[in-house]
């Protein structure tokens, strides 16, 4: 179906267009020196209503273009088609024209004026100027169904990249979220076999509340965003079970508004952090102390941060790990322009601070 059809908009501003044309045909026919003069209204009731049939008759001027694509079609063949496409349009808007005018002049003589008045020309005058206006106002419409083409085209092409790229994108977050299961299970399984030996009650405990939080893991790691409250719920359920190994070595501090925890992040995000805050962080100290979440709004921007405590006495760590590659990869396709992670070191205390925008707060939160 032709673009114009298929959108009523559309339709409707093609019509009025074809209208103003009409009218303006009309003037001339009612002023312009040389033509037979006549009232406005009636050289206004004879061209706007075959203006509008023309216009319906150029929509054919659709198919033509797509039998003769730009491109791929040799431009003679392309040229001959279009002129004949137009001459055929025009003869039959001449013939249709002829119809019109002796039904207003049956009209006029049924009603008591003079039918003469109606006359537009001759015939064969009327076919010529039927032809002399017709034939350029469809290679007129044809060059724009080309356009129209062309953008539609456009737009399909447009539509299929952005498809390629969703597909990309999720194919991305899949295997990282795959990357984090592994990676956590090892490092809880540690965890567990630190404990077996000197305290297999603990290691139990450990054992049950590991599994209740890996249920709860594959739970949110099935959605596409879950909100900052259900993350930290399970970053508490986390530190739960590690206090199980620790003890008093490890301390919790968790700050975030309410509105703040509606935030909508990528599943699983702060856990690797938490993880890394843990292990590089506590185990490495005998004293232990306190990992810290902070999340706060600033301007645009929902602001995380991890801390915890660092032995400035150690030595220098090789690299930064899984962990904090998995987020800083899984934030590049949550939203490349607004959301980033950063790490900064100070004195004995190490932050990573993750940024992301604020309007992924629902409205109802704030």
């Amino acid at each position: 179906m032709h673009p114009i059809l298929q959108n009523r908009a559309r339709l409707l501003v093609y019509l009025a267009a074809w209208v103003l044309l009409g009218l303006l045909f009309g003037m001339l026919l009612s002023g312009l020196p040389g033509l037979p003069g006549r009232p406005f209204e009636r050289a206004a009731a004879e061209t706007v209503p075959l203006a509008l049939i023309y216009g319906f008759i150029c929509l054919s001027a659709w198919w033509v273009c797509r039998a003769l694509p730009l491109g791929r079609t040799p431009a003679s063949r392309l040229a001959a088609g279009l002129l004949t496409a137009a001459a055929l349009a025009s003869l039959s808007w001449a013939l249709l024209a002829a119809g019109w005018v002796r039904t207003l002049e049956g009209f006029a003589a049924h009603s008591g004026g003079a039918a003469g008045d109606m006359v537009v020309s001759p015939p064969a005058a009327r076919t010529a100027v039927c032809l002399a206006v017709g034939i350029p106002l469809y290679l007129f419409s044809a060059a724009l169904d080309y356009l129209i083409a062309a953008f539609e085209d456009s737009r399909r092409a447009e539509r299929r990249a952005l498809e390629s790229q969703v597909v990309a994108r999720e194919a991305e977050l899949r295997a990282l979220r795959a990357q984090l299961n592994p990676h956590f299970l090892f490092n809880s399984l540690n965890s567990i076999n630190a404990l077996v030996g000197h305290d297999p009650e603990a290691a139990r405990r450990m054992c049950e509340g590991l599994g209740d939080f890996l249920r709860q893991t594959l739970a949110l790691g099935a959605h596409e965003t879950v909100s900052l409250g259900e993350e930290l719920e399970l970053i508490e359920k986390y530190l739960a079970i590690e206090q199980v190994r620790f003890g008093a070595r490890l301390g919790v501090a968790i700050e975030a508004t309410p509105a703040v925890r509606a935030c909508r992040i990528p599943p699983l995000l702060l856990q690797p952090l938490v993880e890394n805050a843990v292990k590089h962080g506590i185990a490495a100290q005998l004293a232990g102390g306190t990992v810290e979440i902070r999340a706060r709004r600033d301007g645009d921007a929902v602001v995380i941060e991890v801390t915890n405590p660092l032995d400035p006495d150690a030595a220098a760590r090789h690299g930064q790990g899984l962990g904090l590659d998995n987020v800083r990869r899984r934030l590049r396709v949550f939203d490349p322009r607004r959301a980033s992670v950063v790490t900064r070191e100070a004195g004995a205390r190490f932050t990573v601070v993750l940024t992301l925008p604020a309007d992924k707060i629902p409205p109802e939160a704030v």
